[in-house]
């Protein structure tokens, strides 16, 4: 039977609500997540979110601009001081969103893009068109593979360099666009030891840092732009803690072709209020990002040392596991991703399944990974430290080595959950970090 009006009404917001007792209650480790402040939250309202801004700050297509235009450049400021940029652009509405523009920008229909593949831990926006990736669906370009080494969990630096170099020796056409980074990096990428060779051969370099944005900005993480890349794409939202959304950053002399990469060629209006939520976000990250960065990290470092004490098969333990905020675990002596991913968000623990590098070779793809993926920057904004990796170290251990009872698990994870419900690294944190707030009468 369908629902009439109200109840279609009703329902929406009784999900709502129970989603954030559930949040309330659980663990969450999804390495693209976290969780911005009452700040924030408060930004994203606002009648921002009503209106239209098409253009660069005072260029717009549309009156009414007057405070948007300057919360806007407020934020341009904060993210060129907090990636020592020379220019930044605030407008993509995701991380995807930002590398299609770099796209744009720097490629043609049919050039060759060198990254990561989906496995090593490269984004679907790298991907190939066979696979309904980004890059060659909507760009048409054509996706070179980075060699890469299982055991560091990084690009070869040696492959790579052998591999263009054979494509100059027999002439064959080379990468026009390279993209560093992905949504799975553990360790930093060798920028500075492959950019001569690619700018040698005049390759573009990006980096997409989506993930690890946070952690460039509070130091604890490599700087690709010093490194050698030409431009950087970021999401807003992973181990930066703002709305959803994206950025770019780069050299000024990229700024005209990027602004109309922008706009008008790949975002009409740009989610004003989420910019609002993104300036917000970035002065927290000025004044709170050294503290946090350094806390994401060594938790992160913390847990997989437990998982891999506990019997886990933590990936790139030759470098220490991770140097960000996210590791890998191959579980495919035990189950499918997929299997633990489901019995872990049964017991109220949140994270997601894998591909594993090496498992496309063993007939494994996306729903019968080998892998787990965790990231620990949002425990790390509710105020976890090392001591609380481990005991999530053994709650995960409980329930996928040990098959303990989801229910007695949810329990204990609820419990231990009550002494970190309050947001941390911001100026505000008094309101709850997942309450629901009802705006209604």
């Amino acid at each position: 039977m369908k629902l009439t009006p109200v109840e279609y009404y009703r329902k929406v917001f009784s999900l709502l609500e129970q989603h954030h007792r559930w949040f309330q209650e659980s663990i969450p480790l999804i390495a693209s997540e976290n969780v911005p402040s009452p700040a924030v939250r408060e930004a994203i309202i606002s009648d921002f979110g009503n209106r239209y801004a098409e253009g660069f700050p005072k260029e717009r297509v549309y009156a009414g601009c007057r405070f948007i235009d300057e919360v806007e450049i407020l934020c341009m400021e904060m993210a060129r001081r907090l990636f020592d940029a020379e220019y930044a652009d605030v407008r993509p509405v995701s991380g995807v969103n930002a590398n299609i523009a770099v796209y744009t920008a720097f490629t043609q229909p049919n050039d060759i893009m060198m990254s990561l593949s989906i496995a090593a831990g490269g984004h679907i926006s790298f991907g190939k068109k066979q696979f309904s990736g980004t890059a060659g669906s909507v760009k048409n370009l054509e996706v070179e593979y980075f060699p890469f080494n299982y055991e560091d969990m990084n690009i070869d630096v040696e492959a790579t360099k052998e591999k263009i170099l054979g494509r100059v020796k027999t002439n064959q056409p080379l990468p026009k666009l390279v993209m560093f980074g992905g949504s799975v990096l553990p360790f930093p990428h060798p920028v500075k030891e492959l950019a001569k060779l690619f700018h040698d051969y005049g390759m573009t370099i990006c980096y997409d840092a989506a993930h690890v944005a946070g952690l460039i900005a509070g130091g604890q993480f490599q700087d690709p732009l010093k490194e050698g890349a030409d431009v950087m794409t970021i999401s807003t939202h992973k181990t930066l803690f703002g709305p959803q959304g994206g950025a770019i950053l780069s050299k000024e002399m990229y700024a005209e072709t990027l602004k109309k990469a922008v706009f008008p060629a790949t975002v009409s209006n740009h989610h004003l209020h989420h910019v609002a939520g993104k300036a917000v976000a970035f002065a927290e990250m000025l004044e709170f990002g050294k503290d946090y960065a350094e806390q994401v990290v060594e938790n992160a470092q913390t847990l997989a040392k437990e998982l891999y004490s506990r019997g886990f098969n933590v990936l790139g333990r030759k470098n220490g596991f991770t140097r960000s905020h996210v590791l890998i675990v191959d579980v495919s002596e035990i189950a499918y991703g997929s299997e633990i991913e489901r019995r872990l968000e049964d017991s109220n623990i949140i994270l997601n399944r894998n591909l594993l590098p090496y498992d496309i070779k063993y007939g494994r793809h996306y729903d019968t990974t080998g892998g787990i993926r965790i990231g620990v920057q949002e425990c790390t904004r509710l105020g976890m430290k090392a001591e609380e990796m481990k005991q999530i170290a053994e709650f995960i251990q409980r329930v996928v080595l040990r098959n303990e009872d989801p229910e007695h698990i949810r329990a204990e994870v609820a419990d231990f959950r009550r002494r970190f419900q309050k947001v941390h690294y911001a100026f505000e944190t008094a309101t709850e970090a997942y309450k629901y707030i009802r705006v209604r009468s």
